[in-house]
């Protein structure tokens, strides 16, 4: 092979190989978010100015969630000082942040169970639930992670 061919050969191999490594770098960077239906079921009750929240999150898939943060809002102030359970953490002075744990699709994660005191005695109050943060899956449904309700001063619970 002559001298020339042999430097075009070799300048052309090395433009294939630079294009080459430039394309596969490209798209690990452009990674598709996983797809997960993030819902949050459960209920609410006011009873004598105690807050009881039962809350259960789940995905309905098609991707499992390493981790999820679920919002609960409250209308109503809350008496300060209030111990939450594990995985749980104070937002707000009417905000509790909670984590979901791992949420394999299908299946559901842990339980949470929120005993809070407000401040007064309260006729009702609104809890807003809602996920505040889902490890950037995308969610087709979010109908399901966002719930309005209104539990009136009655002990009943009042699901969402």
């Amino acid at each position: 092979m002559c001298p020339k061919r042999k430097a075009l050969w070799a300048v052309s191999a090395a433009v294939v190989m630079v294009v080459g490594l430039g394309a596969s770098a490209g798209a690990g960077d452009r990674a598709i978010a996983p797809e997960a239906d993030v819902a949050h079921h459960g209920h609410v009750s006011l009873a004598s100015g105690r807050l009881g929240v039962l809350l259960a999150s789940e995905s309905h898939g098609p991707a499992d969630l390493s981790n999820a943060t679920v919002r609960l809002a409250f209308s109503v102030q809350l008496a300060g000082a209030q111990a939450l359970p594990a995985g749980c953490l104070w937002g707000g002075d009417r905000e509790v942040l909670c984590s979901t744990g791992v949420l394999r699709a299908g299946g559901a994660g842990r339980r949470i169970a929120l005993d809070l005191r407000a401040v007064g005695l309260p006729e009702e109050a609104v809890v807003k639930i809602d996920t505040l943060w889902n490890g950037g899956a995308t969610d087709r449904n979010p109908e399901n992670s966002t719930h309005r309700v209104l539990a009136p001063d009655t002990g009943d619970p009042y699901a969402f």
